[in-house]
C-alpha cells in the first residue's frame, strides 16, 4: 500500500496473565494475540478467518482499544493511539465502532430501541433532543427497520431484526471503521445474506471501511477484498481474497480452504491431510505453531519462527518452506 492506512498495527501483541495456583509456579501467560501487523485502507473489507481460539476477537478489541494491548502499536490514519490518553481516545472512538456477534445478548434488553441508537449521541454530547430524533429516524430508515421499532424492545424482534438495531448503533456517531465481529454468525442462512448485502450497501454510501471477522469461509469470501489467515495468535497468511481462494500458500490456508463445501455436485475437491490437534495455547514453544500438525513441516520448522514474506503481489505468507521455494503451492 502506497498511501497511509486508515488502521494499521504494528508488532501488536496482547498475553493475559493467569492465576496463581496455590504454592504453585507462577503460569506462563496466554498469548492470545502475540505480534501481529495488519494494515486495513479506507474504504476496503478485510476479512480476518480461523479456527475458534486463535485470536480473531481479541484483534479486533484491541483495535479499537476495548482492551490494552500488551505490546506493539496501533495506529488510525498514522497516529499512534495506543498512546493517547482517555480524553483524547475518548473522541478518537466516534470513528471506530464494533458490531457484536450476538444481537440477542449485545442489545439491553431494558432499554427501548429508541434509547439504545440515541445513547452514543447523548454520551458524545452530540446534537439536541430534536436532531438526536431526527438522526434515530434516520440510522432505522438506513437499516430498513420502521418507526415503529423505536417504542419497542429487543425481545420483540427477530434475530436480523436484533442485528440491524446492533448495525444502527454502530452507525450513530458516523464512524469510518467498523469491526464486524461474527456479525452474522448467530443468523439462519438466509438472514446472514440479507444483513451482508446491507453491509455492502452501507459500506458503498457511507464509504465504510470494516475489519469482518468470520470462521465461515464462504461469507468471508463473499464480502471481504483481503483475507488475513489466523492461527493461534499469529496472522500465517494475507492476500486478495480472490487470489486466496484460488492458490492458498500455507499449508494451514489450505486446509481451511479444502475443508468448503464443492460449488456443484460434480465438483472434486482434493483432501488436504492434517493431524493432530491445536497445540495448547498456554504452551506454546519456539518454531512454526503449525509444525506439529504440518505434513510438510521439516526439523527447522521446529526451532524457526517464520514471519511473513511477500509471496507475489499483494500476498504474503508465514511459512519457511513457501518463502525458500521447497514447498511450491
Amino acid at each position: 500500500m502506497t498511501s497511509i492506512p486508515l488502521i494499521e498495527a504494528r508488532g501488536l501483541r496482547k498475553h493475559f496473565e493467569r492465576p496463581r495456583r496455590f504454592l504453585a509456579k507462577a503460569a506462563a501467560p496466554l498469548r492470545a494475540v502475540d505480534g501481529i501487523d495488519l494494515q486495513i485502507a479506507a474504504g476496503e473489507t478485510l476479512g480476518l478467518v480461523g479456527e475458534s481460539g486463535c485470536g480473531k476477537s481479541t484483534t479486533g478489541r484491541l483495535l479499537l482499544r476495548l482492551i490494552e494491548p500488551s505490546g506493539g502499536t496501533i495506529l488510525h490514519h498514522g497516529e499512534d493511539i495506543t498512546r493517547l490518553g482517555v480524553a483524547a481516545m475518548r473522541s478518537k472512538r466516534r470513528a471506530m465502532q464494533i458490531v457484536f456477534q450476538d444481537p440477542y445478548g449485545s442489545l439491553n434488553p431494558r432499554m427501548r430501541v429508541d434509547d439504545i441508537i440515541t445513547e452514543p449521541l447523548v454520551i458524545h454530547s452530540v446534537g439536541d433532543a430534536r436532531s438526536r430524533a431526527a438522526r434515530v429516524r434516520k440510522l432505522l430508515e438506513l437499516v430498513s427497520l420502521p418507526t415503529s421499532a423505536l417504542q419497542r424492545y429487543p425481545h420483540e424482534f427477530s434475530g436480523g431484526q436484533r442485528q440491524r438495531i446492533g448495525i444502527a448503533r454502530a452507525l450513530a456517531l458516523e464512524p469510518e471503521f467498523i469491526v464486524a465481529d461474527e456479525a452474522v454468525s448467530a443468523l439462519d442462512v438466509s438472514v446472514q445474506a440479507q444483513v451482508i448485502n446491507l453491509l455492502r450497501e452501507l459500506q458503498r454510501d457511507l464509504k465504510l471501511t470494516y475489519l469482518f471477522i468470520s470462521h465461515n469461509l464462504a461469507v468471508v469470501r463473499n464480502i471481504s477484498d483481503r483475507v488475513a489467515v489466523m492461527y493461534l495468535g499469529r496472522i500465517v497468511e494475507v492476500a486478495p481474497a480472490a487470489q486466496l481462494f484460488a492458490r492458498p500458500l500455507h499449508p494451514y490456508t489450505q486446509t481451511l480452504l479444502a475443508a468448503l463445501p464443492a460449488d456443484h455436485p460434480s465438483q472434486r475437491k482434493t483432501h488436504v491431510a492434517i493431524r493432530g490437534d491445536i497445540p495448547n495455547p498456554n504452551a506454546i514453544g519456539i518454531g512454526c505453531r503449525f509444525a506439529s500438525r504440518c505434513l510438510h513441516a521439516q526439523p527447522r520448522c521446529q526451532t524457526e519462527d517464520p514471519c511473513l514474506t511477500p509471496s507475489g503481489p499483494g500476498h504474503q505468507v508465514a511459512c519457511l518452506r513457501v518463502a525458500d521455494g521447497s514447498l511450491p503451492a
